[in-house]
C-alpha cells in the first residue's frame, strides 16, 4: 500500500505530538513533496527561537525528521506540479497544501494508484478527499 504523507503527519512523529500516525512504516512506500523536508525545518527551527525546544531538542527532532525523510521518495517541485497547485480547486485551499495536493494528484496520474492521503490538515484532507484519495489523520 502507498501512502502520500504531507508535513502535518510527519511532523506528529517527529515532535511526538498526540495523534501522531506511528503506523506509517507499515505501508509500502511513502511520497511525499520535496516541501516536506523545508516545512519540517522550519517548523522545528521556529519552535526552538520561540523557546518549545532547546537547541539540543531541535537538533535531535530534525535528525529524526531526516531519518524519516529518507525513507520517503520526494517529488521535485518543477513545472507541472506548480501548474497543477495554480489552477482553480473546487474549495479553499493554501499555497502549500495546494502543492502538496498538486503533488499527490501528478504522483497518482503518472505512477499508479496512490489511495491514501495522510494528513493532519483539515482543508487539505477535505481537498484529497475530494479527488478520490483515502486520507488519515484528521
Amino acid at each position: 500500500m502507498i501512502a502520500y504523507v504531507d508535513t502535518s503527519a510527519l511532523l506528529r512523529i517527529v515532535l511526538r505530538e498526540p495523534g501522531a500516525l506511528d503506523d506509517l512504516r507499515q505501508y509500502d512506500r511513502l511520497v511525499s513533496s520535496e516541501l516536506i523536508a523545508v516545512e519540517s525545518a522550519r517548523t522545528i527551527d521556529r519552535l526552538r527561537l520561540q523557546g518549545s525546544l532547546s537547541s539540543e531538542e531541535a537538533a535531535a527532532r530534525l535528525r529524526i525528521a531526516n531519518e524519516w525523510l529518507e525513507a520517503i521518495d520526494l517529488v521535485l517541485l518543477r513545472t507541472p506540479v506548480l501548474s497543477r497547485a495554480s489552477e482553480p480547486m473546487p474549495m479553499p485551499l493554501g499555497t502549500l497544501d495546494g502543492l502538496h495536493l498538486a503533488t499527490a494528484l501528478i504522483w497518482r496520474d503518472r505512477m499508479g494508484r496512490l489511495p491514501t492521503m495522510v494528513t493532519h490538515d483539515t482543508a487539505l484532507g477535505v481537498a484529497a478527499r475530494a479527488f478520490g484519495f483515502e486520507v488519515r489523520g484528521i
